[in-house]
């Protein structure tokens, strides 16, 4: 698992997930989580099958959020679940050894009870968003330092996260940074991606 740009789908952006998702791949995003709270799980199933072969062209990872039979029946990359999504050894078996499992961490306690069979996370939310109004209290910075240091795979922060953050985020040795509307409802989304990839280079 490689790269620091971690962008995940808006269905409230401006554009369709696809577009969204194919100008993140082209941007240089590592990872594109496919998300889409409202969608049926044929809809969102026919979506992935959709994108996959795209996102492997162009070297970015498909993540499916939540979904577990989707994930499965896609063939999908990875799947990313959250702390109400159920039990982690459990999903790992049903996903099989190979398919990459991302869990979202809210907490220090949550990060140093990691349970095995995840092979990432995602730490946040860092600051409150809008993308997601029932999301956990905002750890910021020294909270989102403390919890990567308390896991041994690699860690992704999220929540309301920008390319002004970059330096900081850096600061706290964390794999990378997950975003949503920095790139799903910027003006030009493949160039927003861009932006944050050399940013986060430099």
């Amino acid at each position: 698992m490689s790269g620091p740009i971690y962008v995940i789908t808006d269905p409230g952006a401006p554009l369709d997930l696809a577009t969204q998702a194919r100008a993140a791949a082209l941007g240089g995003a590592a990872w594109v989580q496919l998300r889409d709270k409202t969608a049926s799980d044929a809809d969102l199933l026919a979506l992935a099958r959709q994108l996959l072969p795209e996102m492997r062209a162009l070297g970015a990872t498909l993540v499916i959020n939540d979904r577990v039979e989707v994930a499965i029946a896609a063939g999908a990359d990875g799947l990313h679940i959250g702390q109400g999504d159920g039990d982690v050894q459990a999903i790992r078996a049903q996903i099989g050894p190979d398919m990459i499992l991302g869990l979202s961490i809210e907490t220090l306690d949550q990060a140093r009870a990691l349970p095995p069979g995840v092979d990432y996370i995602g730490a946040g939310p860092l600051r409150a968003t809008a993308t997601k109004p029932d999301a956990a209290a905002p750890i910021g910075f020294d909270g989102l330092a403390q919890i990567a240091r308390a896991v041994s795979v690699p860690c992704y922060a999220i929540g309301g996260l920008g390319l002004a953050d970059i330096p900081a985020l850096k600061a706290t040795e964390v794999a990378g940074m997950a975003v949503v509307s920095a790139v799903t409802r910027a003006p030009d989304p493949q160039a927003a991606t861009q932006a944050l990839l050399q940013e986060w280079s430099l």
